[in-house]
């Protein structure tokens, strides 16, 4: 049996949407080997998520077998989840990378990143949630007809992140309705000074621009609405110590990077969801160096 463990990611990273993405320290694990016929367990986080063939890990795995010209043989699966199911963590990814990878794994291949991409992105058509899932660390990607061209950049270790996760879903598809689909130059100049500014304030390690580099104007006013308190948990979170606070991927989860405190950043973004009335949990996380990785071992996690 082979434990196929995928990472779950930050995406769109304050004012780098669709553009920057983060591989963190919180994993999915998929346990699966052939079997006589399709078998799905699902453990943990994301117990209303498909049992049978229409399982995205399942879809994922057979799609790739379909396009690469396999034989494809039914699999066992068991899915240990860990991460939270449409908070804006990637969850998704990780079990379309997962399906991919253990395609790759039980059939002894070893195929191409981009050939990988382009059947993940069937799936899921934004590289900036894939790519942290497949080669880990902080991604800056761009897409065109052509492809994906994109860079992997090491993340300060100094910095933690505190992702507090409200309970409710967002769906990644509600949450793209909002979202503009034209906006003033003005606000295009916005992010893209900001979203310049962020990297250079990560390779550098100014984390005192981080604050003014992460803000947006092109997805966070609009999905705030959909996100209850949001902008009481942003300025709590700053009040608390944060070096910097963005909508993570979709959302609704809020995403805090700090240096120092996470526990007290943590604590006041859960009391402003609360003050609004809803609930919510945080988790003290950091940047994960490592992609998609195949342990053959197969032991209960």
């Amino acid at each position: 049996m082979l434990c196929v463990e995928v990472p779950a990611s930050t995406s769109n990273f304050g004012s780098g949407f669709d553009a920057f993405g983060l591989a963190l320290s919180l994993c999915n694990e998929f346990y699966v080997d052939f079997a006589p016929r399709y078998e799905v367990t699902v453990e943990g986080e994301g117990q209303n998520l498909p049992k049978d063939e229409s399982n995205l890990f399942v879809r994922a795995y057979r799609r790739t077998c379909q396009l690469l010209g396999l034989e494809e043989r039914p699999m066992y699966l068991r899915q240990v989840n860990r991460v939270p199911t449409a908070r804006g963590l990637g969850s998704s990814s990780t079990a379309i990378v997962g399906g991919i990878t253990a395609c790759e794994a039980l059939y002894g291949l070893e195929l191409e990143l981009e050939q990988k991409l382009k059947i993940a992105m069937e799936f899921e058509p934004h590289p900036d949630n894939l790519l942290p899932a497949f080669v880990g660390g902080f991604v800056v990607c761009a897409s065109s007809e052509e492809g994906v061209s994109f860079l992997r950049l090491s993340f300060p270790e100094e910095l933690k992140l505190v992702l507090c996760v409200p309970d409710f879903e967002l769906l990644t598809e509600r949450a793209r309705e909002v979202v503009k689909k034209e906006v003033p130059l003005k606000e295009a100049v916005y992010n893209l000074q900001r979203s310049a500014l962020l990297v250079g304030a990560l390779l550098l390690r100014r984390f005192d621009l981080l604050s003014e580099a992460v803000k947006d104007k092109l997805h966070q006013p609009y999905r705030a609405e959909l996100v209850p308190g949001l902008r009481r948990v942003i300025s709590g979170a700053y009040e608390a110590g944060a070096k910097a606070v963005f909508l993570s991927g979709a959302g609704p989860s809020v995403a805090s990077l700090c240096t120092e405190g996470e526990e007290e950043v943590g604590k006041a973004m859960v009391e402003a969801f609360a003050e609004v009335g809803v609930s919510a949990r945080y988790l003290l996380l950091s940047a994960r160096e490592e992609g998609v990785l195949i342990k053959n071992e197969g032991a209960d996690p």
